[in-house]
């Protein structure tokens, strides 16, 4: 018997999921591509691995926005909103912390989550997964083709041959693939997922994570490179990698169906207590008033001291309604952090914008790494480069690193190319972007 799909809210929207098992790990399954948590249980073969996780963890598993029992949206999510799902649902089910399953894109977006939040976050298992999307489809001629699939043949279940081609002859596998297709997105709908899911390029927060990991991966697997395993394993420090015969992409399907699953609770059931970490992924961002001298010396103290005021009442506002965290004036602007980059970046346009009606510029930058976290200040090498890519900017101006643009692929936001830069005291040449607006 299935378990009752009941929804959680992540802001204005209803995420849908299922909670079920009875063990003493909380688990969280991070989804694929496209879900349906009620289809899920309609094969049996998937219900029995299904259950199997149940037998000693207490598992969460959940369709995000646009795609399967969750709320349709004008605009499929970044990460920064597929990790917002995945908390709201920890937050229904009372998971302070849980261990991490994410299986295909789903490892991304876990992998992500685990660097973002450390303290929630008990174990990371990546299954099948990838750090950079040419691991799925390698090649423009690849993604097209898959594109042309889904836009001629979406509901149809052809998709089996590639992500369990053992199963390709079973019509009655085939057709469930079908109904799964059909009920976990629309064709356009994946479509936009699928361009979306081409630019997710993860391969800078790998170094950032800091918990017990736990890679798996098929040898054969059609639907996504071994080496894509292989790239998350030898990245992420201090992780453990299996590989594994087989041809198949879900862990549900083929001979070694059962080995995988004994594999992950080997895993979890060694698990120490959750380690609470003082350095976690993070999005910083710089601010500073354009010409502010020649600005204070216009105007006089006063009259300058309350645009000053204003100024910062303008920062503060758009912090709260971003979700950003103040952590110290410098000089004449705000060090900020955000736990998700596009976040960051829509509250530095909107504080450039704001601050226009006051008679004033300011610049921006913003970068995203791992930083040293403490009560009232962040420090780390993250910060140097959020600081060196802000003073880049000229009035008006909010500019990111590379890392930024790769990390909000999908958010719709736009960005103009401005070169590679030296940092001042940071090793290397950095790729800057601007915000287009």
């Amino acid at each position: 018997m299935q378990p009752v799909t009941r929804y959680a809210k992540s802001g204005d929207i209803h995420i849908a999921y299922q909670l079920f098992g009875d063990g003493p790990i909380n688990l969280v399954l991070a989804p694929y591509f496209v879900s349906n948590i009620e289809v899920y249980w309609e094969h049996p073969e998937v219900a029995r691995w299904l259950l199997r996780l149940g037998s000693f963890a207490r598992v969460a598993m959940f369709d995000k926005r646009g795609t399967g029992m969750s709320d349709r949206v004008p605009e499929l999510p970044g990460l920064d909103q597929r990790m917002d799902d995945l908390r709201a649902v920890m937050d229904a089910t009372n998971m302070e912390h849980a261990a991490l399953l994410g299986a295909s894109e789903g490892a991304s977006l876990a992998a992500l989550f685990a660097a973002t939040y450390p303290a929630r976050s008990r174990a990371l298992i990546l299954y099948g997964g990838f750090a950079q999307f040419s691991s799925w489809l390698p090649t423009d001629k690849d993604l097209s083709e898959f594109l042309a699939y889904i836009d001629q043949a979406w509901g149809s279940g052809g998709s089996i041959a590639v992500f369990f081609p053992s199963l390709a002859n079973d019509p009655a596998a085939q057709q469930w693939m079908g109904r799964f297709e059909r009920l976990g997105a629309s064709p356009a709908a994946a479509t936009e997922l699928m361009r979306m899911n081409s630019q997710i390029d993860i391969s800078n927060v790998l170094p950032t994570i800091r918990i017990p990991t736990l890679v798996v991966h098929r040898t054969g697997d059609r639907a996504i490179n071994v080496e894509g395993g292989r790239y998350l394993a030898e990245h992420i420090s201090g992780a453990r990698y299996v590989e594994l015969p087989g041809i198949d992409h879900p862990p549900f399907f083929g001979d070694n169906a059962d080995l995988i699953a004994d594999t992950i609770e080997e895993f979890l059931t060694g698990v120490r207590a959750p380690v609470i970490a003082d350095r976690v992924l993070a999005t910083v961002l710089f601010t500073d008033i354009v010409g502010s001298t020649e600005k204070a010396a216009a105007l006089g103290d006063r009259r300058w001291h309350d645009l000053f005021d204003a100024h910062h009442a303008t920062i503060r506002r758009n912090l709260d309604r971003f979700r950003g965290h103040e952590v110290k004036t410098t000089g004449d602007g705000v060090l900020a952090t955000f736990d998700g980059p596009a976040r960051g970046v829509r509250c530095a346009c909107a504080i450039a914008e704001e601050v226009r009606s006051l008679g004033i510029e300011i610049r921006a930058g913003l970068h995203t790494g791992e930083c040293e976290m403490s009560d009232d200040d962040v420090g780390g090498i993250a910060v140097h480069i959020g600081a060196r890519v802000a003073a880049l900017a000229g009035a008006g101006e909010v500019l990111v690193s590379s890392t930024v643009k790769e990390l909000v692929a999908g958010s719709a936001l736009r960005f103009g190319d401005r070169g590679a830069r030296s940092l001042k005291g940071v090793p290397g040449e950095w790729r800057i972007f601007a915000v287009e607006r």
